[in-house]
Parts: structure tokens; sequence; C-alpha cells
């Protein structure tokens, strides 16, 4: 018996709520002042929690490891991630409501600027100043104009938010084993598609042509005049959580790529109005007697992170720390707190670091730590542990898990 077919034997329903709050990206590293984002956040509520609840770090995948947000968010969920990869273009088009079968290939993109140097494109601004999403509409409306099809395979653009959209590619024979063309840093050129594996030898043809294409298409817009493809992936077979924990779960996101998520593994992606924590906080309360597992994720302290924005990211956070209590008035049975991996501004990208975490509920034993930090949570009693085990905390502390053995 391994460890999912353990808990799916132990998992048993009750009444009990879980609210998993994951701030995108909250870890940090220092700056010069010797101090991460959320150590110089002004976090009274935080702190207080953590005082009274227990505390510690995660390794979203293993020590050392850079995670992306798809498989970091699957072991917050109770998945190992090593045994799920599922790629973040069937994520973008699941978010933003795209259909997908058996045999399309999905793709998120982002529109990018380039320029010419020397008869080459070379890449000056990855996500093109997230330009709007209104131009990103448009942008994606004259693609799907000049571009629905490539010889014998049918493409959809679909826009998400700012820079980001994604495509959906239908047709025979088509299979995800190409790279991304995405050079991950500015000054270079975008990756040519090639096929990692002879059946993705067709896609690679075809993602070529598509990008040539695309660059006509957009030659003569200001910012956004190329494209980079990124997470080039299928649907996959995944066991939802309410066959595996007997959770009736539900999420709460602005971000297309995590409803993706959310409903990869069954959840049901719960309309928010508007983009600010609060709208989403408001979210929570409307549909709080229907569900008994609730993930609210909350996407800008990654983007402040990956914008090197240390500030920015800062009062993020603060501005939580202040809505926390919108939250504790709900008197979830279960409430955690933590980030699906971290983001240093210093590093502008994701990083190897743990998380914090902090586990609130009448049965944990608190820490006896004054404060809800990087160097704090190292002090918590939960000490430095796999994030594929918070699900199974939080499932313990709701008594939702039987005993094991007799």
């Amino acid at each position: 018996m391994d460890r999912e077919e353990l808990i799916k034997e132990l998992a048993q329903k009750n009444e009990r709520k879980i609210v998993l709050v994951v701030l995108d990206g909250l870890g940090g590293a220092p700056n010069e002042t010797g101090k991460t984002e959320l150590e110089s956040a002004k976090t009274p509520n935080l702190d207080r929690l953590a005082r009274i609840s227990e505390i510690g770090l995660v390794h979203p995948i293993s020590p050392g490891i850079t995670p992306g947000s798809g498989p970091s968010h699957l072991a917050l969920f109770g998945y190992e991630p090593l045994k799920y990869q599922i790629g973040r273009g069937v994520l973008e088009n699941l978010g933003l409501g795209v259909e997908l079968k058996r045999g399309d290939i999905a793709i998120r993109g982002n529109f990018c600027t380039v320029k010419e140097e020397n008869g080459k494109l070379v890449v000056i601004d990855r996500r093109a100043g997230r330009i709007p999403t209104e131009e990103n509409r448009r942008l994606c409306r004259l693609l799907q104009e000049k571009v629905a099809k490539i010889e014998d395979v049918e493409a959809t653009f679909t826009p998400g938010m700012e820079h980001r959209f994604a495509i959906r590619l239908r047709g025979e024979g088509l299979f995800p084993f190409v790279n991304d063309t995405d050079p991950q840093k500015e000054g270079k050129e975008p990756i040519k598609p090639k096929a990692t594996d002879p059946r993705g030898e067709k896609l690679a043809k075809i993602l070529e042509l598509l990008l040539n294409r695309a660059r006509e298409v957009l030659r003569e817009e200001k910012k956004a005049n190329y494209i980079l493809l990124r997470g080039i992936s299928a649907l996959p077979h995944i066991p939802s959580m309410s066959e595996l924990f007997k959770l009736n779960p539900a999420a709460i996101a602005t971000y297309p790529m995590y409803k993706g998520l959310a409903k990869l593994v069954g959840m049901e992606t719960l309309k928010v109005e508007g983009n600010g924590i609060e709208d989403e906080i408001e979210t929570l309360k409307k549909h709080y007697q229907q569900f008994d597992f609730f993930y609210l994720h909350i996407k800008k302290t990654d983007s402040y992170g990956e914008d090197g924005n240390f500030e920015a990211k800062v009062r993020l956070i603060e501005e939580f720390d202040e809505k926390l209590p919108l939250i504790l008035e709900l008197k979830p049975d279960v409430l955690a707190v933590t980030g699906d991996h971290s983001t240093p501004a210093v590093l502008k990208g994701h990083s190897w670091h743990p998380n914090p975490f902090l586990l609130h509920s009448p049965f944990a034993r608190p820490s006896g730590v004054e404060d809800f930090s990087e160097r704090g949570c190292a002090r918590g009693n939960l000490h430095i542990y796999e994030a594929v085990d918070a699900m199974v905390l939080m499932l313990a502390n709701a008594l939702k898990l039987k005993k094991f053995g007799a």
C-alpha cells in the first residue's frame, strides 16, 4: 500500500471545514536590510495567530529544487508532485474555461516585446510590460482571425489576464513532446520549437509556423509584438480530491491557471466579483456553508516578487494581514496559511527556499514562537517537511482521518 492508497483508505467525511490560504510566492530572501519581505512586513494578526498555532517550513518538492506553480500547488493539495506532472498549458486553458479533449495540445502563451538585432529576434521584455487585459483581448481576437488554422490543425486563442493567454491546438497526430520557446531571461533569442521525442515532430513544425504567422500579425504592435510558448502539454488523468480525501472542495482564485489546477483535481471554482483580497474573502463568506474545503489563492505576492518589487510585496502581505480577521470571523475548524513556493524579489523569480507554513486548529500544539516569518517558522514545531504532507495534517486536524491499524 502506498501513501495515496493509505490516505484514501483512512479518509472519512464530516462537517468540519478547512480553509487553505495560499499567498503565491510568499517566501523570500533577505535584501540589503537583512530581512525578507515577510520579515519586513507589519503582520500583527498573523503573528498573533502564529503564537497559538503550529508553524514550520515546507519544501514544495524536495530541498534545493525550484518548483513551478503547478507541482507546488499539487503538493499542497496532497498529490505527489513527481507522480502527477501537469503542464502549465493545461492549467491555463482549463482555468479560462477552454474545453480540452484527449489528443488536444494545450499551451500557455506570453505576449512579449522583441527587437531585431543582426537578423535575429531578441526578447527585451518577456511580459510586454504586463499589457492591460483589454489589450490582450484585442490581440487574441486578431490572432484568432489570422491564425485560426495551421495546415490541418485548428488553433484557438483565449485571452487571460495582462500578458497571459492560452492556445489550444486540435488535430490528428499531435503529441506534447516539444520544448518551451521562452528563454526565461531578457536579452536572449526566443528558443526554436524542437521535438524532444520523435512523436513531437509534427507539433514542432506546427508551432514554428504558428510563431512565424504570429510575428507577422503582431509586427507593428508597440509592446506585444511577439509571443512565447510555455507549458506545452496534454490532458492527464488525475483522481479528484473527493475521490481521494472524501472532500467537497471549492477554489477561490482570480488567475486562470489556478482555477485550471483546481478544476483538474475536482474543485468547484467559485466566481469572484472583483480582483482584490477582500473580494475573495467575500466569496468565501458567501459560499461557506456549501463546501468543507476551501482553497483561497492570492496571486500578487508572486507577481511583485517576479518584478523585483520588494516594497510592493511587503505591502501586499500587510494588506492580507489586515483582512485576516475577516476569515477568522468564520471560525474555520482548520486554517492553513502558506505559499506554494518562494519568490524572492532579490531573485526576481521562483526559488528553492522552503515556504512558511501556519496550521491553526483547536487541536494544534502551539510552537511558542512570537512571529510568522521564515526565521520564526524555522523554530516552529512542524520543523521542515515536504508540502505533500500538509494536506494530511489538515485532514488530521479536521478529524477527517480514521485510525490506522488495530
